[in-house]
């Protein structure tokens, strides 16, 4: 799976278990670290659980495991890095107190998915 198809099934999986306010961006211009971000919300503990376990499931699957994890969902963020792909799985406070996508502001949209 090439970087820009994992970050849209990414997004594509955080859409099937219901997450909201679903973002894509390309930050190759902007971010030396990686090509894609995803950041999306949901709206629970267990809600952040059960999506970082999907995404690492499905990933898994496709032999491209998760090289780290950052953060828990008790927290109310959670980080899935996949190299080129990093995924944030936010809790509605959280998301918006850190506001990664006016911070990453300069990044391209490729998808938003209320």
């Amino acid at each position: 799976m090439n970087t820009i198809d994992a970050a849209k099934r990414a997004a594509e999986i955080a859409s099937d278990k219901l997450a909201t306010d679903i973002v894509l961006l390309d930050t190759r211009q902007v971010c030396s670290f990686a090509d894609y971000f995803v950041i999306c919300s949901g709206e629970t503990e267990r809600h952040l659980a059960a999506l970082r376990e999907a995404i690492d499931e499905a990933f898994s699957k496709e032999d491209m495991p998760a090289r780290r994890h950052e953060g828990t969902p008790a927290s109310g963020w959670v980080l899935i890095d996949f190299g080129n792909v990093i995924v944030h799985l936010f809790a509605p406070f959280e998301r918006q107190y850190y506001g990664l996508d006016k911070l990453w502001g300069g990044a391209q949209l490729l998808v938003k998915m209320q």
